[in-house]
């Protein structure tokens, strides 16, 4: 029973190893701001095109999610995601590509631009389209794998047409989280 709950707390993320861990830990009384931190690996992917409850949850072995959300529509999240093998981490990459290609609608569209960051990188940007044309509303992701770790840093809200510079904060909070996910991926 011992070595189980040793084992358990081995592959468990560390508190206060996400990077948005501390600013959720601060009291805030403004009802239009909230933090969530759920330790579950039984989370949602927070980069998740067709909105499928298992999706990339096969051979999670731990996961760590930051949601920070303000009325009435911006939106953000870091996870980390340990996956049981690098295989499986790179399962979960492949699955992100094809439900970016699969999913979305006439109204909001995925697309995918690969990234160099880690041993594999991609940009999803989610986009709101009306007659054709970008509108206002989207989601811009940095979903990145190093051994068998997804790390993965989203913006939701209002943006306009999509930019390379939306993804400024992500890669920069994605550099920072790669410099030490090796501490607890097996890298």
């Amino acid at each position: 029973m011992i070595s189980v709950l040793l084992l358990a707390a081995a592959v468990a993320i560390p508190d206060g190893f996400m990077l948005y861990e501390k600013a959720a830990a601060k009291k805030d009384d403004n009802p239009e701001h909230s933090w969530r931190v759920s330790g579950k690996t039984s989370e949602r992917l927070v980069v998740n095109p067709c909105d499928r409850a298992g999706f990339a949850r096969n051979g999670r072995k731990a996961a760590k999610t930051v949601i920070y959300t303000a009325v009435p529509d911006y939106f953000k999240a870091e996870q980390v995601v340990l996956y049981t093998s690098k295989a499986r981490a790179r399962k979960a990459m492949r699955d992100v590509r094809a439900a970016v290609r699969a999913c979305g609608t006439r109204g909001y569209r995925f697309s995918v631009k690969r990234r160099k960051l880690g041993d594999e990188s991609l940009a999803v940007t989610g986009q709101v389209y009306r007659g054709g044309k970008p509108s206002i509303g989207g989601q811009r992701a940095i979903v990145t794998r190093r051994a068998n770790a997804l790390v993965i840093y989203t913006v939701a809200g209002e943006w306009g047409p999509p930019r390379s510079a939306d993804f400024k904060m992500q890669i920069k909070d994605s550099r920072r989280m790669l410099g030490k996910i090796c501490k607890i991926a097996n890298c």
